[in-house]
């Protein structure tokens, strides 16, 4: 009895397919962001889909190159001499945070012969409809990009092409608003660029999302801008609503009325968004209720706390009403647990790592991983 991540590969097609809709009646290319969802095992299935990837630093890049098989589109807050040389020969776009960093790196990009690198800077329209500070980059004061006002009259030579990105599980309306505030504040540069990279965010797959607007923003777009070509950049749209998180109930606790089942898996180590967010993911067959109701919930009620297994204190959340009581050995399942899941686990505490698994079409799986004792030793070596 293993704790394990559920990848589900009818599931990951069937957005793979929605995305691929959007792309050809678009016009833009779609191409998977790596910080969301890196489980290389499955590229074989993203490459009947799509090309390309982005990447955020010299490990992604790599996996770009040498895993999915095609040169990366990368983006990093600041490249390192060190790194550079193989990030120039992984990446076929560089985008710099800044005129600094472009000017410091771009002889080397000039005078590489391997193959062709376009380069670009990544531009803060200063407009975001992101709630959640820790994930908006157009806050203010914010690291990412350079404003309107910094940007000179002519473009450095070298310069071919903007990156934007200031969405997180946002709109089609959202983008519209954006694209207001983009071209309002870089009109004077949009049609001198051959690129425009448009970030992640777009929760294209999400069941609401208004897909006829998004296809309709992107080719109007292209149309008051012809010489662009359009780049989109989602990662959690690639892999929303395709696996969960299996665990167990190894105990149940009891203090001062709140009980607390405590589980085979950890929010902080397997599932950290959850804490980060902060968000209550869904628990298949339990009705989520509001955090606090577990302190008021009635005797008779059937409403747990789960908390994890690692000695952090606050590696919990709640409430959840279940049918029936809690046992040792119940198997929870967590609902969406696989973008910005996989890719951000820690094996704090060493404790046991979920095993990666796929569900193939047929209904047959296979244990793409199983994470070992060596692991977490090796990671300290």
């Amino acid at each position: 009895m293993r704790p394990y991540y559920l990848l589900e590969e009818r599931l990951l097609r069937r957005n793979l397919e929605l995305i691929s809709t959007v792309a050809r009646e678009s016009g833009a290319e779609i191409i998977l962001a790596f910080k969301a969802f890196a489980l290389w095992r499955t590229f074989p299935i993203f490459r009947d889909y799509i090309s390309h990837t982005t990447a955020s630093s010299l490990a992604e890049a790599r996996l770009a190159r040498e895993e999915f098989g095609s040169l990366a589109h990368t983006y990093s807050p600041a490249y390192t001499d060190e790194e550079f040389p193989d990030i120039i020969r992984c990446s076929s776009h560089l985008t710099f945070n800044s005129l600094s960093q472009f000017a410091r790196f771009w002889p080397a990009v000039r005078s590489f012969r391997d193959h062709q690198v376009s380069c670009g800077l990544r531009i803060n329209p200063e407009y975001s409809e992101i709630e959640t500070e820790l994930y908006n980059p157009c806050a203010p004061g914010s690291r990412f990009g350079l404003l309107a006002g910094q940007l000179p009259d002519e473009l450095p030579d070298g310069i071919e092409g903007f990156h934007c990105h200031c969405h997180c599980e946002s709109s089609a309306e959202a983008l519209q608003h954006t694209l207001q505030h983009l071209e309002e504040k870089f009109a004077p540069w949009l049609d001198r660029i051959a690129w425009l990279n448009l970030g992640g965010g777009h929760l294209m797959t999400r069941r609401d999302y208004d897909i006829p607007l998004l296809i309709r923003l992107l080719r109007d777009l292209q149309a008051r801008h012809p010489r662009l070509r359009l780049i989109l950049e989602p990662g959690s749209a690639f892999a929303w609503q395709t696996g969960t998180l299996v665990a167990h109930v190894v105990d149940v606790v009891e203090n001062r009325g709140i009980r607390t089942a405590i589980l085979d898996v950890s929010f902080t180590c397997h599932m950290p968004d959850c804490l980060e967010m902060p968000y209550q993911p869904a628990v298949r067959g339990a009705e989520s209720l509001p955090a606090d109701y577990v302190k008021t919930a009635a005797r008779g009620e059937h409403v747990y706390r789960l908390g994890g297994n690692s000695c952090l204190s606050g590696d919990f959340m709640g409430s959840w009403r279940f049918p029936g009581p809690l046992q040792i050995g119940d198997e929870l399942v967590f609902e969406d647990m696989i973008h910005y899941t996989t890719v951000k686990t820690t094996m704090f505490n060493g404790i046991t790592h979920p095993d990666l698994v796929l569900e193939r079409l047929d209904g047959t799986r296979e244990v793409l991983r199983r994470f070992t004792y060596e692991d977490y030793r090796d990671r300290m070596d």
